[in-house]
């Protein structure tokens, strides 16, 4: 296990709170695939782990890392990789907000198409099982979200923070991101959140707010071989 939960939080989230999504082949774990596309690799992966990461995800198939910089296998493609930021609530001033509302399995074509128009990131038809979810709606549409993601011990990540280009300027994404955080603080732990390192102006907002940077992190993608036989030779390479 990692030194710290944020160092490797898919696989915090999947050996703790979110152990009973969890598909796991021998150290390997993943979220079910309409949950998240998340898998989580240990920290010192070695052949085997490739392997049975592998026969996971399946020949041909890609294999999202979340957090992961090491190499990858001899014959794996890189089909993801992009910088980011991991950042920690350092005195985020997170209220409830009278305005927003609980979402669940419901609301899930609606959520579904509010990610399809503003891309916050991976969301998919059962995500919203992993946490809190919260909304703002005007005359009865959904026009902003915000949620919880990963959850290592002690920790719960935001995400799917999003608003409809028409409403855009209003602040809506802010009083979510505050809301969702004042729930995670109630349970006594505190929240976190990823971006891309491109995305200056989140990374300001997110800054202003009271959250600080931890580290540098790395969202990445590799896939398997069509052929078995192309990663049953144990070798790789940097």
């Amino acid at each position: 296990m990692s030194a710290h939960p944020l160092d490797n939080p898919a696989l915090g989230a999947l050996t703790g709170p979110h152990a009973h999504f969890a598909e796991r082949r021998g150290r390997v774990l993943r979220y079910p695939r309409d949950v998240s596309p998340w898998l989580a690799l240990p920290d010192d992966p070695d052949a085997d782990d490739w392997a049975d990461l592998a026969a996971l995800v399946g020949p041909g198939g890609d294999a999202p890392l979340a957090g992961y910089t090491g190499p990858t296998p001899e014959g794996w493609e890189v089909t993801l990789s992009i910088e980011g930021v991991q950042l920690v609530d350092d005195g985020i001033a997170a209220a409830p907000d009278p305005e927003a509302v609980r979402l669940g399995s419901a609301d899930v074509p609606e959520m579904l198409d509010l990610v399809e128009r503003t891309r916050p990131g991976p969301f998919l038809p059962r995500t919203v099982e992993l946490g809190t979810y919260l909304g703002i709606r005007r005359n009865g549409a959904l026009i902003a979200m915000a949620g919880e993601r990963l959850h290592p011990p002690g920790w719960t990540e935001i995400s799917a923070v999003c608003t409809d280009p028409d409403f855009r300027g209003e602040g809506l994404a802010t009083r979510l991101i505050l809301a969702v955080a004042h729930g995670i603080r109630e349970r006594g732990e505190t929240p976190f959140l990823h971006t891309a390192a491109t995305n200056t102006n989140a990374i300001r907002l997110y800054e202003s707010l009271g959250f600080r940077l931890r580290r540098n992190t790395l969202f990445s993608a590799a896939r398997v071989p069509e052929h078995a036989e192309a990663f049953a030779d144990r070798s790789w390479s940097s």
